[in-house]
């Protein structure tokens, strides 16, 4: 089925989609987000947010997350519950469909802002332990390990932060990184450090399989210079290593780095005329719910003057 043709259609919606959704449907261009899921992208996953300028200290992420989604209802724009499976360009070369599971969409611009999603460790026992003590989400399950002992994989911002989302609920945390430096931000090392008595931390350690028969049990950790390997006893494991672009349903539609991030100019431009990327699922150098709210707007504007153009309203 096809209906409309959208000035600007967005896919995704975590800060980076929804700040495009709020640009767009202010400039009075027809807008549509659309996502498989609700508002939130990786925002969605975290507790609180302290670093997004002019918010309060510890502010709810969700509440975060849903202000943006009412402001973009308020401007105008509108949602669609769907699960992209590809983009191509019409034949005219006018126009971007895009497929869906519901139905095909047709746009004249496109913004991708699909975010990305936490990389697995890929060790023996994680998928089939996965929902039965691995987790990816201290958020999500912390409460499911009340008063018991869990590690955490990571050394990075989103690491420290889950890791002490835990202390509140663990009895003890136990850090693994694979260095002998943490890479987070210096005002999370002064907290996950000030924690001695709840955080113990794995220096150069890399986690070579997770253990359990139907629940974990326990994980066989080694020691990256002296290759030597030991069992630690174990409730739960929460990997935090990195993420992954949700670029798959691209299928080498726009041009990105071999890691899959979508790689854009200045102006959020991608390979594709008409089609722009911004947030986690873009190549950049810092993840962050402001770096993606700022591509978000950068991405709406230059969307915006693409169909004026092509409209022949450009100022």
């Amino acid at each position: 089925m096809i209906d409309k043709i959208w000035d600007i259609a967005i896919i995704g919606s975590g800060p980076a989609g929804l700040t495009a959704g709020i640009y767009a449907a202010r400039a009075r261009m027809s807008a549509l987000i659309i996502d498989k899921v609700g508002p939130g992208g990786q925002l969605g996953l975290a507790e609180h947010i302290e670093n997004y300028p002019g918010v309060k200290e510890n502010v709810k992420s969700v509440e975060l997350i849903q202000n943006m989604f009412e402001q973009a209802k308020r401007s105008g724009a509108e949602f669609a519950t769907d699960e992209i499976t590809g983009l191509s360009v019409s034949k005219d070369n006018k126009e971007i469909n895009i497929q869906a599971a519901k139905k095909t969409y047709r746009a004249l611009s496109v913004i991708i802002a699909a975010g990305a999603s936490p990389q697995r460790l890929g060790v023996p026992g994680e998928g089939r332990l996965t929902g039965k003590g691995v987790s990816y989400c201290a958020i999500c399950d912390a409460m499911f390990f009340k008063d018991k002992n869990v590690v955490v994989v990571g050394g990075g911002d989103s690491a420290i932060e889950e890791a002490l989302f835990l202390t509140k609920f663990c009895k003890k945390v136990t850090l693994i990184h694979r260095r002998d430096r943490l890479r987070a931000v210096k005002i999370l090392q002064e907290q996950i450090f000030a924690r001695k008595d709840k955080v113990d931390i794995l220096w150069k350690s890399t986690i070579k399989e997770i253990i359990g028969k139907i629940k974990v049990e326990a994980v066989r950790v080694e020691n990256v210079d002296t290759k030597e390997t030991k069992d630690i006893p174990i409730d739960g494991v929460f990997v935090f290593v990195g993420y992954k672009p949700n670029s798959v349903f691209l299928k080498d539609f726009v041009k990105t780095d071999d890691a899959g991030f979508i790689i854009t100019g200045e102006n959020m431009q991608t390979s594709v005329k008409g089609v722009f990327a911004c947030g986690d699922i873009r190549k950049n150098i810092l993840k962050q719910v402001v770096v993606a709210c700022g591509e978000g707007a950068v991405a709406s504007f230059a969307a915006q003057k693409y169909v004026e153009e092509i409209k022949g309203m450009a100022y």
